[in-house]
């Protein structure tokens, strides 16, 4: 089993930024993508941003160039750097991890991110 824990959301102003962590425990060895998805109110949850087990990085087009996905291994722990904040970001953000051999997901509990003035 693996534990993901969410923290940094809360209220930002447009043109502001903020990072998320995701704190994660358990199995560790079994994990191979992991990444940030967030959902909208009277939306699906979409894939924000993935990162792999050697370092590959993929974004949704509408968050290049304004957010940065990375983990810190010896922590065990994936941030997500968020600039320029824009309204249309607001969202709970969830951390997901997947099973390196079963693809089975594994999801935090999610993050409240604001973006208004």
């Amino acid at each position: 089993q693996v534990q993901l824990v969410e923290s940094g959301g809360g209220l930002v102003q447009p043109g502001g930024s903020l990072r998320l962590s995701c704190s994660v425990s358990g199995s560790i060895f079994s994990i191979g993508n992991m990444g940030w998805y967030r959902q909208a109110p009277g939306k699906e949850r979409e894939q924000v941003a993935t990162i792999s087990r050697r370092g590959r990085i993929n974004y949704t087009d509408s968050v290049k160039d304004r957010f940065t996905i990375s983990k810190n291994i010896a922590n065990n722990t994936v941030y997500l750097q968020m600039n320029s904040l824009e309204p249309d970001d607001t969202a709970v953000y969830y951390c997901n991890a997947k099973n390196l051999w079963s693809q089975v997901d594994y999801w935090g509990q999610g993050t409240q991110v604001t973006v208004s003035s």
